[in-house]
């Protein structure tokens, strides 16, 4: 059993940055590929960026590469989501996930609330 506790989230004005940090407890945390999502209401999940166990491979949405970076550090069972230029339509809940495929995690986070006004 995993559980993800994420952070980071706020209020942004258009172009600015914000870091998300999602806190995993468990032993096996850098077993898991690591996931970040995000998604609105009424609209569905959306994938934003993976990390593989070791941190050597990562992987992005074509709407946030360039912009977003996802690290993790396996000492402090911790993933980041470095997010910079973020844009008006950057805003929504993030959500964090461990494990499991792309289309169906293991594990979710609760989510963080990220506003990117204009």
């Amino acid at each position: 059993q995993v559980q993800l506790a994420e952070s980071g989230g706020g209020l942004v004005q258009a172009g600015g940055s914000l870091r998300l940090s999602c806190a995993a407890s468990g032993r096996t945390f850098s077993s898991y590929v690591m996931r970040w999502f995000r998604q609105n209401p009424g609209k569905e999940r959306e994938f934003v960026a993976s990390i593989s166990g070791s941190g050597g491979i990562t992987a992005y949405a074509d709407s946030v590469k360039g912009r977003f970076t996802i690290s993790r550090d396996n000492a402090k069972n911790t993933v980041y989501l470095q997010m910079n230029n973020l844009k008006p339509e950057d805003t929504a809940v993030y959500l964090c996930a461990a494990g499991g495929t792309k289309s169906g995690p293991d594990y979710w986070g609760q989510g963080t609330q990220v506003t990117v006004s204009a």
